[in-house]
């Protein structure tokens, strides 16, 4: 069973791949070009928060696992936390960090290698969404950093990328094309990933 490596993505609508014409998002693209023998599931839901994936996250991913499989965990949530609504954040940034902090601590137990991904950014939301997003995403790499989770930038990055920027405006204001999500997969194809996919599991 040590060879059955089994990976999880759970999130939002960027995990699942809203936007994309070929229907395979980051997520997919990632798997593409990973030389592995991997069962993937992709548990993206649009609209997603950090707090509606805690809330699922135990009921999606556990019977997704398997006893002596090499079991993993990819994470990706917070721009739809750091969306204003009648004036304030869907979900604060303390309960969003206190929410990934679960989610990692529950990985430790269940003896799941997490890996996180941060927070895209959504484009028509405007400079203040972009402000807090980013300032979420520091936050929640330090997170990851002093629970030795690697986790993989994207905000920023993002944010100055014009095939992102350009597909995005040409889209819905939020979700790229096949080339946005290309340039998605490409950050964390160079960010942690390759590390991460060939350490044993814990």
């Amino acid at each position: 069973m040590i060879g059955d490596m089994r990976i999880c993505f759970i999130g939002d609508s960027f995990v699942q791949g809203i936007g994309d014409p070929e229907h395979r998002g980051w997520v997919g693209r990632v798997l593409e070009a990973t030389d592995r023998d991997i069962t993937a599931f992709n548990l993206g839901i649009r609209r997603n928060t950090s707090e509606d994936v805690l809330r699922r996250c135990r009921q999606e991913v556990l019977p997704r696992i398997l006893p002596g499989a090499d079991n993993r965990l990819v994470i990706s949530f917070g721009s739809n936390d750091s969306v204003e609504e009648e004036g304030a954040v869907r979900v604060e940034p303390a309960r969003t960090l206190a929410n990934l902090a679960s989610i990692l601590d529950d990985c430790r137990r269940q003896n799941i290698s997490p890996l996180t991904v941060g927070p895209p950014p959504v484009v028509d939301a405007g400079d203040g969404h972009l402000r807090r997003t980013a300032g979420l995403a520091d936050e929640m790499a330090a997170l990851c950093r002093a629970r030795d989770v690697p986790f993989i930038a994207t905000t920023l990055e993002l944010a100055d990328d014009p095939t992102w920027t350009r597909e995005v405006m040409a889209g819905d204001g939020a979700h790229p094309g096949s080339g946005g999500y290309r340039r998605l997969a490409d950050l964390v194809l160079a960010g942690q990933w390759r590390e991460w996919i060939t350490l044993s599991r814990p």
